[in-house]
């Protein structure tokens, strides 16, 4: 059960920041990394990232209902390997770039939590 709900916001938070990234690169570069105008590159490799989160979304909004298998052991390893790089990668963006946008630190305590608590859960397997 615990891994259902997991997914679940996983599937929720990841393809919401993926369809804002899509849409609206700008508004979550602004949000994240307190950047106000990004460059055409930026936006396009955001707007790469905002697929790759909507992706994951998807993945774990099918996933969440699969019974204990390889399939979703794949998935939450996966998850899991995401969240901490994310966290790492956000963590370091503000410390040593001094990039720090409103959402930056809730998005980091976000990934880092979501991780620990996948861990728990591939854990109990």
């Amino acid at each position: 059960m615990h891994r259902a709900y997991l997914l679940i916001v996983t599937a929720l938070s990841e393809a919401g920041t993926g369809l804002i990234a899509l849409v609206s690169p700008g508004l979550l570069l602004r949000l994240l990394l307190g950047v106000d105008q990004a460059s055409p590159e930026t936006d396009v490799c955001a707007r790469i990232a905002g697929a790759a989160l909507l992706a994951i979304g998807v993945a774990c909004w099918f996933g969440r209902s699969e019974a204990a298998g390889s399939a979703r052991h794949g998935l939450l390893a996966s998850v899991l390997i995401y969240d901490v790089a994310a966290a790492v990668i956000l963590a370091y963006t503000g410390w040593f770039l001094n990039l720090v946008g409103i959402l930056l630190w809730p998005a980091v305590l976000l990934h880092a939590a979501l991780a620990v608590w996948c861990g728990v859960c591939l854990w109990k397997k």
